[in-house]
């Protein structure tokens, strides 16, 4: 009798590999957050291998007695494939592939991996798309063996699958043209930021590490009706909502891609117009994952991943979000916040709070006015209501009493 085969896709089986080069790195706790990428992305983890080493093999990645400890395991457990927690250089790759003789993938291809199943604007999948293509034009040769171990899977997701068999010349003229279309679409991103600065709302940034709880705090502040999941980059693209504060100030809240640690520097550039959204902000909003156990690690990835953005000189507002999941008392501190409040986004504990002090740190950067206005300059009062803050307006029989902030460029229209 003819055997039975399964047509059904295998779920890909993955061994997780990490170098730590120090007593005092957080190896253990980074292919933590790798395992939960593989599974994002839609791989189960087998087994995982860590090597203390001086530093990173050059040419391996691992020492040889590790490689056939891997190779062993692999065997034992019917993996499918390993994915290293650093970005391999594609001698590694090479290398790896030859003497483990199974699929070899890294954090920076899970990650891109993610990001092209995530993507969803045009602007996103350029950016994916670019990536993607410049990650893979250096190792064309070592990546041609995995696909053709394989065939699909992980890695050969998204727009940048169709150019893998390129030759070096066809990628070039690729990324040429995606950086052509990326230029357009940062003209247009630019001409929208000068027509939010021309209508004088301000603009407030929601940053964070990924899965942190920024789109559902975005959707119960505004009804956006972001994707909410509890998954490592749920949300890709950026949105924009209107926000009505108490005050009746109007703010716009912008979400943004979440960060993670040892983000791939080809992501960052081909996200740069997308993350420099924070940059052009007013206020940036941090929103933490006060529950996570790596908060403080989590926290100094975000602002290491601003200061490269050169997102700088900005009041900063942290949101210690998913307190509903905070055990016990704990002590939170962010001490390059300029203010704290406690949130559960999902609860919605805690946003009248954040509210107010968003109306706070606006109040901050405007001037105080306080005028009795002639009946003809109604209009003038209009102004301070649709920029600024209106504390208060009174009808007088000498005109209209009126006191409230303005931003500073309004200043000399209503004084």
């Amino acid at each position: 009798m003819a055997e039975m085969i399964d047509l059904k896709q295998d779920i890909e089986r993955v061994i997780l590999v990490g170098v730590s080069t120090s007593d005092h790195d957080d190896t253990e706790k980074s292919l933590d957050e790798l395992e939960e990428l593989a599974q994002t992305a839609g791989a189960v983890t087998v087994g995982r291998v860590i090597q203390n080493l001086d530093q990173i093999h050059p040419g391996t990645y691992v020492g040889k007695g590790k490689l056939d400890e891997i190779k062993e395991l692999i065997w034992e457990t019917e993996a499918t494939g390993i994915i290293c927690d650093d970005e391999l250089s594609p001698i590694q790759l090479g290398n790896m592939e030859d003497a483990l003789d199974t699929k070899v993938m890294d954090r920076t291809l899970i990650i891109l991996d993610i990001f092209a199943g995530r993507a969803s604007t045009n602007e996103g999948k350029i950016q994916v798309e670019l990536a993607q293509l410049k990650y893979r034009q250096s190792r064309l040769t070592g990546l041609g063996k995995s696909l053709s171990r394989l065939g699909g899977g992980i890695g050969t997701r998204g727009p940048g699958e169709k150019k893998l068999e390129m030759d070096r010349r066809l990628i070039r003229d690729r990324i040429a043209q995606l950086n052509r279309e990326l230029k357009d679409v940062k003209r247009h991103r630019e001409v929208t930021r000068e027509q939010r600065s021309r209508n004088k709302v301000p603009v407030v940034a929601i940053v964070g590490y990924t899965n942190a709880g920024k789109s559902t705090l975005l959707n119960k502040l505004t009804g956006a009706g972001v994707l909410e999941e509890d998954k490592l980059f749920a949300t890709l693209d950026p949105t924009t909502r209107n926000l009505k504060l108490p005050s009746k100030q109007e703010v716009l809240l912008t979400d943004t891609v979440g960060f993670i640690r040892k983000l791939p520097h080809h992501l960052i550039e081909a996200f740069r117009s997308t993350l420099e959204e924070a940059k052009y902000a007013d206020i940036i909003l941090h929103v933490v994952d006060a529950s996570n156990p790596q908060v403080d690690e989590q926290m100094y990835i975000v602002y290491e991943t601003l200061t490269n953005l050169e997102v700088k000189n900005k009041p900063i507002i942290t949101a210690f979000n998913k307190q509903d999941k905070v055990e016990g008392e704990s002590i939170l501190r962010d001490f390059r916040a300029d203010h704290i409040v406690r949130i559960s986004a999902k609860h919605g504990d805690g946003l009248n709070k954040l509210q107010e002090t968003i109306e706070e740190v606006l109040r901050g950067q405007k001037v105080y006015i306080e005028k009795v206005y002639s009946y003809a300059e109604a209009g003038k009062i209009q102004m301070i209501r649709k920029y600024g803050e209106l504390l208060e307006e009174e009808y007088r029989g000498e005109g209209i009493f009126a006191k409230g902030y303005v931003p500073v460029e309004i200043y000399e229209k209503v004084k």
